[in-house]
């Protein structure tokens, strides 16, 4: 009796697992402004410091809970591996950086457009470093998206900077989490890991010179700081499971969810303006996602299982 063909790798197609990882992320983080902007008062460095540094404890008991304690010792003799997690540990501290740092200076709407952006910088990149297809339903929904994030950069009285920041931050910091040869929460783990020195440096250094905010302050903002571990550490690790299970572009288009979310956070809740402009590109973004999304589960139901 001949074996059947393999199925592909789980990477390089949709999964209904990779779909509710994605989805759970993205609504996370479409309520994180709210939580970032009661601590607008502090430094984004400082803020970054304490994501990274109360990440570790939540994700590693995740990583004990199932068992995957062997991968990441593996992954820390492995000079390779190691390179890999400070090019995606770089790009991830980087990325919270801007983005905290916009919500405090009153620029949600910016970083929200550098979110619209990035799906299409993602799908950029699908289509040219790893060859990916996309289907004439996903072109044209891409292509309506394309539009509306055309309209919302034109319709900006300044250059971008954030936007553009977050884009590439964040698209090329997806194509390298794609490309980490390790499971996504022993990945995450890695990454904190890596970024704990200089954490701890930083909030020692605050802390030495009178400028910290941890257990010197309010309570109510060491209490911030510390839930700053669980806002950053558990839709990051749904993330890093969904696009494990997903193909890259896909992933990419799912992400007009969060920047949908911090849009509305940012004009109903921060007062932030909202013109014709966005009224126009709200639409499109929304037709572009049931186009997608149509095509994505059709996808998924006429593969083999």
């Amino acid at each position: 009796m001949r074996n059947a063909p393999p199925s592909p790798p789980a990477q390089d197609r949709d999964t209904p697992q990779g779909l509710a990882f994605a989805l759970t992320a993205y609504v996370l983080w479409g309520f994180l402004p709210l939580y970032m902007k009661m601590l607008s008062h502090l430094g984004p460095v400082e803020i970054v410091a304490h994501r990274v540094i109360w990440s570790l404890p939540i994700a590693l008991a995740v990583l004990v809970a199932i068992g995957r304690t062997a991968a990441l010792r593996e992954a820390l003799r492995s000079p390779r591996m190691l390179v890999m997690g400070c090019v995606t540990a770089a790009l991830i501290s980087i990325n919270w950086g801007i983005y905290v740092w916009a919500i405090s200076v009153g620029q949600t709407v910016d970083a929200a457009i550098g979110y619209y952006i990035n799906p299409l910088f993602s799908v950029f990149l699908a289509a040219v470093l790893l060859g990916e297809r996309l289907s004439r339903a996903q072109l044209v929904a891409i292509a309506l998206a394309g539009v509306a994030v055309l309209v919302l950069v034109v319709d900006a009285d300044r250059p971008p900077w954030v936007a553009f920041g977050l884009m590439l931050s964040w698209g090329f910091y997806a194509l390298a989490k794609k490309s980490l040869p390790i499971g996504p929460n022993q990945g995450f783990v890695l990454e904190v890991l890596i970024l704990l020195v200089p954490a701890l440096g930083w909030v020692a250094y605050l802390g030495a010179t009178g400028a910290g905010h941890f257990a010197a302050g309010s309570a109510r903002d060491t209490w911030l700081l510390l839930g700053c571990g669980v806002v950053t550490a558990v839709p990051l690790m749904c993330y890093a499971n969904g696009a494990k299970l997903m193909r890259l572009s896909t992933i990419g288009v799912l992400q007009y969810i969060a920047p949908t979310m911090i849009f509305l956070t940012a004009v109903f809740v921060f007062d932030e303006p909202f013109g014709r402009a966005r009224a126009i590109a709200f639409p499109l973004i929304w037709l572009s996602l049931v186009i997608y999304t149509g095509s994505m589960l059709r996808q998924m139901r006429a593969e083999p299982s």
